[in-house]
């Protein structure tokens, strides 16, 4: 088994928690659940990335307060507002070492982007959610071999590039037949082992349209070009690849 370890900050103190977590043994009821949950936990993160852009780009500050610890509490409390799991409770379901090995994984991406986030006299400094959500993924499939990813036929980062599962069904999403947000899931075979594979779809926000929108083949402040997406169109997708028994 894996340990996973880490503090963050809370309301009174210091909350310490130590967890352990093997990813291999996946209770087999509740499944798609958990892999919701981490969907949850992912948005979750990467919206609080959002609502700090504007911190983080500002060049005249030189330490904007925006630690792992804040990433991490942050999460937990609006994880548990959402779906009622407080997981400052030890063993509070099943899979909370799982959840927490998540919330561990995007409080190190924070962490470690301290001198960058810090860095004065910069504006635009290149952290932005997306980044944050790779690299969190990244962090999480070392941690416990759960994959967790951000995809889309569109990517802009060959570690999003969908694999075959992900680019059939990414094309199921972009059939105007599928019902608009409902996730895909099926139970199935990868490397000879048995998974589950989640896909939870993901549309173009106004806010997605600077980068994002028009002039397709435009630069976007990042460098990239632009795909020439209109609000509501499908962006891409979170993918959950989760070992069973």
């Amino acid at each position: 088994m894996k340990a996973t370890w880490f503090n963050w900050r809370m309301a009174g103190g210091i909350a310490a928690v130590a967890l352990m977590f093997n990813a291999s043994t996946v209770l087999a009821a509740g499944e798609a659940e958990v892999a919701e949950h981490l969907i949850d936990l992912v948005k979750i993160g990467r919206g609080v990335m959002s609502e700090q852009m504007g911190n983080i780009n500002d060049a005249s500050k030189t330490n904007k307060g925006f630690t792992g610890d804040y990433m991490a509490a942050q999460v937990i409390e609006r994880f548990k507002k959402k779906t009622k799991i407080d997981l400052r409770i030890p063993n509070a379901v099943p899979q909370a070492g799982l959840y927490l090995a998540l919330v561990e994984a995007e409080k190190d991406v924070v962490d470690e982007a301290q001198p960058v986030i810090n860095r004065a006299g910069i504006g635009f400094k290149g952290f932005i959610p997306a980044v944050f959500a790779r690299k969190t993924g990244e962090n999480f499939y070392k941690k416990t071999g759960v994959k967790l990813k951000l995809t889309g036929i569109d990517y802009r980062n060959v570690n999003n590039r969908p694999d075959d599962f992900e680019a059939e069904v990414l094309r199921m999403f972009s059939d105007p037949r599928h019902p608009k947000g409902q996730t895909y899931v099926r139970n199935t075979m990868l490397d000879g082992r048995p998974v589950l594979r989640m896909m939870d779809p993901e549309y173009a926000a106004a806010s997605c349209l600077s980068c994002h929108g028009a002039p397709k083949g435009g630069k976007d402040i990042t460098g990239g070009h632009k795909e020439g997406w209109k609000e509501g169109d499908l962006a891409g997708a979170i993918s959950v690849v989760l070992p069973l028994k």
